[in-house]
């Protein structure tokens, strides 16, 4: 691949699309050093109302009115490809990505990696009208598939699992270009690592039950909250209380954790989470694609907690239907659910047992040797 370029497309509509793009750029850089590896971000190149409409309200439904994020998924999801509100959609994307076509041509791709919906339609409609030749490869990134991600004229598609590469083709792809990879994910997560060494540079004990909280969830309260719950349990764990870029929200888990030396650990953003998953013998998370693959590659066992509607359920669905992790519905239920795994082994056993089973640790490899051509 020495002197080629490899444009990996993504839309930061949530992190999830953006943490795949990254993975399969550092990849790349390991494969195929002599490649020319960019990932652009759709939102860096279209007018900030359009980013503001379309990314960051994203954001806001999602965190603040949920169902009704659920209900557009639905709806969405049903609507028909000419109908009136799908023809608007586009006509509005058309007026505020001019700028896609000229960054294509400008950086003349060789070959072209999309895992958001977003740049695989912008490619559809240029290779429609005989615009962009080069191969062009879809992710999809969560463990369904949406009408939204099922385009024309692309060259491949990507799917988690084989349920999703069967929906595929029922909604028209052909089975001879989807490629059943997983979703990819940072080249750390393929390597073992040393549960004492990672928890002597955390000051973990290596030797206690430890549970790794990533996400607080509606009906259960917030994060610091949850931890406050799940510490009222006399069982002998230590949780790891992740709170993000969120400063307030690690200000009110440091006064928590002072209050219960040793059980509580407070940390805010990090980029090692690999390592925090070798240290944990449960996550409780919501069940985005991205840290759902990161935990069953780990063979980390998973309590979901108030998964989004629309992709998150369905994500949930296939970790509850495989038995890699248990939901639940609010704190009662996560307390119950935490105590119960405290004093039943086998069954923890059994779940890390089955992420392993699900597990795609070199789904970004496959991708690209896929994609590229080994």
């Amino acid at each position: 691949m020495e002197g080629k370029t490899l444009a990996i497309l993504s839309v930061s509509a949530g992190a999830g699309h953006i943490r795949a793009a990254e993975s399969l750029k550092r990849y790349a850089q390991i494969l195929y050093p002599g490649m020319r590896t960019e990932h652009i971000d759709v939102m860096d190149i279209v007018p900030p109302l359009f980013k503001k409409m379309y990314a960051d309200s994203y954001i806001k439904i999602v965190e603040s009115h949920p169902n009704l994020w659920g209900y557009l998924y639905r709806k969405a999801d049903k609507e028909k490809s000419d109908s009136t509100l799908n023809r608007l959609r586009r006509g509005i994307e058309r007026l505020n990505t001019r700028k896609f076509s000229d960054m294509l041509t400008e950086l003349a791709p060789d070959h072209v990696i999309c895992t958001h919906f977003l740049p695989a339609e912008l490619i559809s409609r240029l290779k429609q009208e005989n615009r962009f030749d080069p191969p062009v490869w879809v992710q999809v990134t969560d463990f369904d598939i949406h009408a939204m991600w099922v385009h024309k004229y692309l060259d491949g598609y990507f799917a988690a699992s084989e349920e999703v590469a069967w929906r595929m083709v029922d909604r028209g792809l052909d089975r001879e270009h989807i490629v059943v990879s997983g979703i990819p994910i940072m080249p750390a997560f393929r390597e073992p690592l040393s549960r004492s060494i990672c928890a002597a540079e955390l000051e973990l004990n290596p030797e206690k039950f430890t549970i790794l909280m990533m996400s607080g969830g509606a009906g259960l309260g917030g994060i610091e909250t949850m931890a406050e719950r799940l510490l009222e349990l006399p069982d002998d764990f230590q949780i790891i209380a992740l709170s993000g870029r969120n400063f307030d929200l690690l200000e009110k888990l440091r006064r928590l954790a002072d209050a219960h030396p040793h059980r509580l650990h407070p940390m805010g953003f990090t980029d090692t989470i690999e390592k925090l998953m070798t240290c944990a013998d449960l996550a409780i998370t919501k069940s985005g694609g991205l840290t759902s693959s990161e935990c069953l590659a780990m063979g980390l066992p998973m309590i979901v907690i108030s998964p989004i509607p629309g992709q998150e359920e369905r994500n949930a669905d296939y970790l509850l239907e495989h038995g890699a992790a248990l939901k639940a519905y609010d704190a009662a239920g996560l307390k119950y659910r935490v105590h119960r795994l405290l004093n039943d082994r086998a069954l923890l056993a059994g779940m890390k047992k089955n992420a392993l089973a699900i597990a795609r640790p070199l789904a970004a490899k496959t991708v690209l040797e896929t994609a590229l051509g080994r």
